[in-house]
């Protein structure tokens, strides 16, 4: 084989490796454009979940169910959503409650789940600071 035509092989060679990468880039590209609106209905989807699940954790103490005083409850948000002072209206605290809000199928987060059980074992203390 002449040396040109090695030459004309190897340049062929590349063209095509060259076309194959630009025709991938493109076939990519259009499974963006499929894949896009879906994604962003699902961030809309998601985002809304989060912002209702804000909501309903900030409106609980509110809700006629909610087993105490909206006024004895103060938000915390993170870690643990609420907490319940239970007998301040009357000066009289005899209880300390931690309260989660979920809904629907919603289930504790693993860090949710470790202070929940952290409480139950009553690994709990008060700390006087002063500065």
């Amino acid at each position: 084989m002449e040396p040109i035509t090695i030459v004309l092989l190897i340049i062929a060679g590349f063209i095509l490796i060259w076309l194959g990468f630009k025709l991938g880039g493109i076939v990519k590209d259009q499974e963006w454009q499929y894949k896009l609106p879906k994604l962003k209905q699902e961030a809309v989807k998601k985002s809304r979940e989060v912002l209702t699940g804000h909501f309903s954790e900030q409106l609980a103490p509110y809700m006629p169910d909610y087993p105490y005083s909206p006024t004895e409850t103060k938000f915390l948000g993170k870690p643990i959503d609420l907490i319940v002072f239970k007998g301040l209206d009357k000066k009289e605290p005899e209880e300390v409650v931690f309260v989660e809000v979920k809904s629907g199928n919603s289930k504790l987060s693993t860090v949710e789940r470790k202070l929940r059980d952290v409480i139950k074992e009553k690994k709990v203390r008060w700390v006087e600071y002063r500065h």
